[in-house]
Order: structure tokens, then C-alpha cells, then sequence
């Protein structure tokens, strides 16, 4: 019965920011990880941030010292403020638990990084 749903994507120059944001919809279930994946054109799906229920956060190397994870518990929401964008970070972004379930994936939401 759970769904995520991400949004918050968009086409930006390189350095600029985005804030993309997941909800969980339906049962509402507080994972004890949830992470933040992307997968850009003709590459395997990656980890870019995670977040336990606590608050422990980790982070893929080369978004570090630019992005930020983030949960809201009481909204059922995860976020993920990006920063210091490079065309490197171009994919469809999408939210899962840590380790993924397969059939919690949702749509994504794209971002462009670009000039």
C-alpha cells in the first residue's frame, strides 16, 4: 500500500539549487532508512543519500558537502536540498527505503543540470 511520490525537479544551471521532496502515501509505515537514488541515461540506478529514522544521514562521495537529506516523520516526507549543481547530477531522481523495495518505485522527478 505504500507509494512514494517525488517532486521538486527541474532544469538549473550549473551551481544553482533544488530542494526535491518525497511522500510516502498510503499505509504509512516510518522506515527505519530512507534514501534518495538517481539514475542518469545509461547508467545503473545509485545511492546518492540516506537517512535513518534518527536522523544519521550518509552520503555518496561526490555529492558531499552538497546536498543535504532530510526527513520529516510527522509529514511522511523525506527531502533532498541540492546544492552547487554540476551537469554531473543530471538523472531522474527517486526515493526509496534503504535497502530498496522493488515495488515501492516510483515515478522520479527529473533534474537537468545545465547551462
Amino acid at each position: 500500500q505504500v507509494q512514494f511520490v517525488e517532486s521538486g525537479g527541474g532544469l538549473v544551471q550549473p551551481g544553482g539549487s533544488l530542494r526535491l521532496s518525497c511522500l510516502a502515501s498510503g499505509t504509512v509505515f516510518r522506515f527505519y532508512r530512507m534514501g534518495w537514488y538517481r539514475q542518469a541515461p545509461g547508467k545503473q540506478r545509485e545511492l546518492v543519500a540516506s537517512i535513518t529514522l534518527g536522523g544519521s544521514t550518509n552520503y555518496e562521495d561526490s555529492v558531499k558537502g552538497r546536498f543535504t537529506i532530510s526527513r520529516d516523520n510527522a509529514k511522511n516526507t523525506v527531502y533532498l536540498q541540492m546544492n552547487s549543481l554540476k551537469p554531473e547530477d543530471t538523472a531522474v531522481y527517486y526515493c526509496n527505503a534503504g535497502p530498496p523495495q522493488r515495488s515501492y518505485w516510483g515515478q522520479g522527478t527529473q533534474v537537468t543540470v545545465s547551462s
